[in-house]
């Protein structure tokens, strides 16, 4: 009788404020086989989001391949390693990628210079995620669907090194109340690029 109660409020909150449900389905977990994952060869031939994501100096290869999975997650065009961060097939990598590493295109770089210089043949936009003067919120930016840009992700410790800063066409900041104002970095890369990409996942968001 008390879930009767509740499925009936449901449905009268949806009805006044949504206007489009006019029956209770109780939420069920998704099987595998219903989540219509992409086999490595699908994934690899399929359209990629155009972003990048540049990993400079990472010193953890947990935090490396978290954001592998994400990457994988969101679809995007590559993973730029750069400096002594851990590439494939590190066993860490592996312990946190799940098989992303062997979705997601990646290359290797021994400076962020050369890296950048390479996205700018592309025509990428390249941006630091820091904190720093005149950075963009990235709450408050907006990117175009087809727009081709690069994030860079600094050191766990000491973030973005200033002399790749000033390669940059700016910086993105995460908006953040707390006392630390700081994220891990595989925290910060999941942040910043659902909301660099959720327009592209979903069309109809604002």
């Amino acid at each position: 009788m008390l879930m009767d109660n509740k499925y009936k409020c449901f449905e009268a909150f949806a009805e006044k404020h949504l206007g489009i449900v006019n029956y209770f389905c109780p939420m069920r977990k998704l099987s595998m086989r219903e989540l219509g994952r992409k086999s490595v060869e699908e994934f690899k031939k399929s359209k990629k989001n155009p972003v990048i994501a540049v990993l400079e100096n990472i010193r953890s290869a947990y935090n490396v391949g978290s954001v592998f999975r994400t990457a994988d997650a969101f679809l995007i065009d590559a993973i730029y390693i750069v400096g002594y961060s851990a590439k494939p097939s590190h066993k860490e990598i592996k312990k946190t990628a799940l098989g992303a590493e062997e979705t997601v295109s990646w290359k290797y770089f021994k400076t962020t210079a050369e890296a950048i210089s390479e996205l700018r043949k592309l025509n990428y936009k390249v941006y630091a995620v820091e904190q720093a003067e005149g950075s963009y919120k990235l709450n408050a930016i907006s990117v175009g669907l087809e727009e081709k840009i690069a994030v860079v992700f600094g050191n766990e410790v000491t973030g973005v090194e200033q002399s790749t800063i000033h390669l940059c066409d700016g910086c993105i900041e995460i908006p953040q109340s707390g006392m630390k104002h700081s994220l891990n970095i595989a925290t910060a890369a999941g942040v910043v690029l659902w909301e660099l990409l959720k327009k592209r996942l979903n069309p109809l968001s604002p």
